[in-house]
C-alpha cells in the first residue's frame, strides 16, 4: 500500500478505483489487472469481447454445480467446501482472478427473484456453508467476493430501495452471516450492494464499508461495487469503497481527482483504496499459470454427487421409495429439459447437462420407460398401466430469476391437475421438484405418496435425481428454508414488495421458522426437514457448559437396514429473557454418516455468541444469565431429546439513570433504589413497594412505577424540584459507576 501512496500520482490512484472494462480492472503502473467475473455455482467467463452482465452472450463451458438453494439442502460444510475448491480450480484454469460469490443474504421472504442464489433463511446455515465455499475457492488462490452486502432481499427496484431496518435485526439476522464469512474465511472481496440501508446507499454507507466491516470484524480485503451500484464515486471513496465496476470510461475517476483537488475528499482515502485495489490484485496473480486446467469428468462426477445429496425427500409413504427396476411412467416437461440452474447473471454455460428420463431409462434396464409431456388419455392410461408414475413438476425459468421478485409462490394450476389426473389412475405416484424459490406444496403433499424436492441442482442433477430414486444415494438433504402452508403465512407478507421506495422489516428478528414457531402456526414442511430411506434415534444428551460456550453431545444410532446420514441439529432458547426471542434457533450442527446398527456419539459445539442477542443499548452482542433450553433434533419440529442449562451471562453495562428513567427502574436497581426510596419519603411521598398487597395497590404500583422521573416536578405537586431531582440522579449514577 505503501508503495502505491508514494509512487503513483492521484490521477493513477483514482483509476485503480475503476474498471478498465466490464470484466477487468486497470494495470496501472506496477499493479497488474485482474478479471472478475460471476460464480458462484459455476464459472462464467464470456468468450471473446462479449462484455454484458445478464447472460445474453454466450460463455465459455464451465462445470455448472448445484446453485446455493440446492447446494444449502446438504447441510454438508465439507461437500460444499469440495465444491468451492472445484470452482477455484476452474477459475485459474479459464484466466479468472476473482470469482463473484458466494451470495448469502438472508431468504426474508419466498417470493425474491433470487433466492436460487442464496442460502438459508437462517444466519448460521448460511454463514458457515458460505465460509466453506470461500475456502474452497481461496484455496487455489482465486479471490472470492462476499456478497451482496447487505440487505438486498428483494429484486424489484433493487437499484434504489431503502431497506428499513432496526439495528438488533440488522446484527442478529441480516449482518450475522457476512460477520461469520469475514471472520472465518477472510474473503478478498465484499462486494456491496444496490440498495439503500435505512435510506443510505451501500456504497455510501461508511458505517456499514468502515465502521462494522472493517473496525469492527477485521475484514482487509478490498471492497468492491455490485455493477453499476455506485451512485456517487466520491462519496462512496469516503465511505470505504475501493473498487467501482464496471468501467466508467474514466468519469468518475476524473470526479474523484477534483474532489481531492478541490477539499471535498481527503486523499488519503483515495490512496488508501488504491493501495486495497493493488493489495488484491498482488493477492490474487501470485502464482497465475498460463497452463492451468481441469479435469471436467471429475467435477461433473463431483456436481453429480452434490446434486444427489441436494435432494430432500419430503415425503415417502409406504417407503414407496427406492424403486427396484420396473416399467415407469415419466410425466412433465422438466424430465427432458431440466431446470437446474438460475436466471441472470449467474447462468453458467454446462460442460454437459444429465437428463433426467435417459439417467432414469439406463437404471431400468429392461423394464419399460414411457414419457409424456401433458395430460392426455394415453397418457393416463399408460400410468395406469405402469409400476409406477414418476411426475416432474416445478418453475420455468421465465418464472424466477435475478432483477424481479415473485407475486406468488403457487405451482402452475395445469401441473396441479395434471398429478391430480395421474394419482387418481397410479396411485404409487412419485414426484420430482424443479425451483429456485419456495414453493406452495400442501395440495401436492396431499395428492402424492412421495415427493423428491430438488431445487436446483446444476449439470449434474438428473444423474442425482436417478441416484436416488433407485436408491444408489440415501436422501441425505434437508431444508434450508421453511415450506408455508401459504404465502400470507410468511412473516413479510404484508411488508413485501417496497412501498414508496421503502421495505419495512417490521417482523423484526421474526425471520422463517423463527417467526412460524414463535406464532406456533403450522407449515407444509419444516425448516431442516427431510427423510432418508433408514431410520435413526437419538440416546443420551449431554451438554457441557463452558467459557467458549457449549459441547452438546448426543448418541444416534442407524436402526433402519441401510447405511445413511443424519444431520443432527441443535436448537438454543431462552424462555425467559430481557428482549423479544423466537422459542429456539438453530445453535449448531453436524452430519454423521452409519451402517445398518451402527451407533456413534457426535459432538456439536455450540460458540458462546450464538447464545446471545445483540444489545443495542450497549452497542455489542450480550449473552444474559438464565436457564437455555437445548433441544436436539431432525428438524426444527422433530425434536428428539431436550435438557436445560445454566449459563452465565455477560456483565450487563452499567448505563447512567436519566430524567426518562422510570421509577420502576431506579426503585429495581440495588444502589438507586433505596436513594430513590428515601427520597420520596423525606419529601413525604408513600413510596410504591412490594408491600402493597391489595389488587388497587398493585395497580397503583404499576402505574407509578411507569412515569419517568423527570416528571415527578409536575406529578409531586411541587414536593420535588428539577434541582433535588438533578442531584440525586448524579449520587446514583457515581455511586453506581
Amino acid at each position: 500500500m505503501g508503495t502505491v501512496t508514494e509512487h503513483l500520482t492521484l490521477a493513477e490512484q483514482a483509476a485503480l478505483g475503476s474498471g478498465a472494462t466490464f470484466w477487468t480492472t486497470k494495470e496501472v503502473g506496477d499493479v497488474p489487472a485482474i478479471l472478475l467475473t460471476d460464480g458462484p455455482h459455476g464459472v462464467r467467463r464470456q468468450a471473446g469481447s462479449a462484455t454484458d452482465h445478464l447472460g445474453l452472450a454466450r460463455s465459455e463451458p464451465a462445470t455448472c454445480f448445484p446453485p446455493a438453494v440446492g447446494l444449502s439442502q446438504t447441510w454438508d460444510p465439507e461437500l460444499v467446501e469440495r465444491v468451492g475448491a472445484a470452482l477455484g480450480a476452474e477459475s485459474r484454469a479459464l484466466g479468472v482472478q476473482v470469482l463473484l460469490g458466494p451470495g448469502i443474504n438472508i431468504k426474508r421472504d419466498p417470493r425474491c427473484g433470487r433466492n436460487f442464489e442464496y442460502f438459508s433463511e437462517d444466519p448460521l446455515l448460511a454463514g458457515v456453508l458460505g465460509a466453506a465455499w470461500v475456502r474452497g475457492v481461496q484455496g487455489h488462490g482465486v479471490g472470492a467476493s462476499l456478497k451482496h452486502f447487505a440487505v438486498n432481499n428483494a429484486e424489484d427496484d433493487r437499484m434504489r430501495v431503502s431497506s428499513d431496518v432496526d439495528e438488533r435485526t440488522l446484527r442478529e439476522l441480516y449482518l450475522r452471516a457476512f460477520e461469520h464469512v469475514v471472520k472465518q474465511a477472510r474473503p478478498a472481496t465484499v462486494m456491496c450492494s444496490y440498495n439503500r440501508i435505512n435510506g443510505v446507499y451501500a456504497a455510501e454507507n461508511r458505517w456499514l464499508l468502515t465502521d462494522v466491516l472493517r473496525d469492527e470484524w477485521g475484514f482487509d480485503g478490498a471492497v468492491i461495487s455490485d455493477w453499476g451500484a455506485v451512485r456517487d464515486r466520491v462519496a462512496a471513496v469516503a465511505a470505504g469503497l475501493d473498487l467501482e465496476m464496471p468501467s466508467s470510461n474514466g468519469v468518475t475517476d476524473a470526479d474523484v481527482v477534483a474532489a481531492v483537488e478541490s477539499g471535498v475528499l481527503d486523499a488519503a482515502a483515495v490512496a488508501r483504496s488504491a493501495g486495497r485495489v493493488a493489495a488484491l490484485a498482488a493477492r490474487v496473480t501470485e502464482n497465475i499459470s498460463g497452463t492451468a486446467t481441469f479435469d471436467d469428468e471429475g467435477h461433473h462426477q463431483l456436481a453429480r454427487e452434490a446434486a444427489a445429496r441436494s435432494i430432500v425427500l419430503l415425503k415417502n409413504d409406504d417407503d414407496l421409495l427406492p424403486l427396484t427396476p420396473s416399467s415407469i411412467a415419466v410425466i412433465g416437461g422438466f424430465a427432458v429439459s431440466p431446470r437446474f440452474q438460475g436466471g441472470g447473471s449467474s447462468h453458467v454455460n454446462p460442460t454437459r447437462v444429465d437428463v433426467p428420463l435417459d439417467e432414469i431409462r439406463h437404471r431400468a434396464g429392461e423394464y419399460p420407460v414411457s414419457y409424456a409431456e401433458e395430460l392426455t388419455a394415453q397418457t393416463l392410461a399408460t400410468a395406469a398401466d405402469a409400476d409406477t408414475a414418476v411426475v416432474f413438476l416445478g418453475l420455468a425459468a421465465e418464472e424466477e430469476s435475478e432483477g424481479f421478485d415473485r407475486t406468488h409462490i403457487d405451482l402452475p394450476v395445469e401441473q396441479l391437475h395434471l398429478l391430480s389426473a395421474v394419482v387418481q389412475v397410479q396411485p404409487r405416484t412419485v414426484v420430482v421438484l424443479s425451483h429456485g424459490g419456495v414453493l406452495r406444496l400442501d395440495e401436492v403433499a396431499d395428492l402424492a405418496p412421495a415427493i423428491l424436492d430438488g431445487a436446483l441442482l446444476g449439470q449434474g442433477g438428473g444423474s442425482g435425481i436417478a441416484d436416488v430414486l433407485f436408491g444408489a444415494v440415501n436422501p441425505s438433504g434437508r431444508l434450508a428454508e421453511t415450506v408455508p402452508v401459504r404465502l400470507q403465512d410468511s412473516p413479510a407478507y404484508i411488508n413485501f414488495p417496497a412501498e414508496d421506495g421503502h421495505i419495512l422489516y417490521g417482523e423484526r428478528v421474526f425471520v422463517g421458522y423463527r417467526w412460524y414457531d414463535a406464532r406456533d402456526a403450522a407449515v407444509t414442511f419444516p425448516f431442516g426437514h427431510g427423510l432418508s430411506y433408514t431410520t435413526f434415534e437419538y440416546t443420551d444428551l449431554s451438554v457441557d457448559v463452558h467459557a467458549d460456550g457449549l459441547t452438546v453431545r448426543v448418541s444416534v444410532v442407524n436402526t433402519g437396514a441401510r447405511a445413511g446420514r443424519e444431520v443432527v441439529q441443535v436448537y438454543a432458547g431462552l424462555p425467559v429473557s430481557r428482549v423479544a426471542r423466537p422459542p429456539r434457533w438453530l445453535a449448531g450442527f453436524t452430519g454423521v454418516t452409519l451402517d445398518p446398527g451402527e451407533l456413534r456419539e457426535v459432538q456439536i459445539p455450540v460458540a458462546r455468541e450464538e447464545l446471545g442477542y445483540w444489545d443495542v443499548r450497549s452497542g455489542r452482542r450480550l449473552v444474559e444469565s438464565g436457564d437455555y433450553s437445548v433441544t436436539v433434533g431432525a428438524s426444527s419440529r422433530d425434536l428428539r431429546l431436550h435438557t436445560v442449562v445454566a449459563v452465565d451471562g455477560d456483565a450487563v453495562p452499567v448505563l447512567a439513570f436519566t430524567p426518562d428513567s422510570t421509577l420502576a427502574e431506579l426503585l429495581g436497581d440495588p444502589v438507586a433504589g433505596p436513594i430513590v426510596a428515601d427520597m420520596l419519603a423525606a419529601a413525604g411521598q408513600q413510596a410504591p413497594t412490594a408491600g402493597l398487597s391489595t389488587a388497587a395497590g398493585a395497580d397503583m404500583m404499576r402505574l407509578l412505577g411507569s412515569i419517568p422521573i423527570g416528571r415527578l416536578v409536575s406529578f409531586s405537586g411541587g414536593a420535588f424540584s428539577r434541582e433535588q431531582l438533578a442531584g440525586m440522579l448524579e449520587t446514583v449514577n457515581r455511586q453506581r459507576s
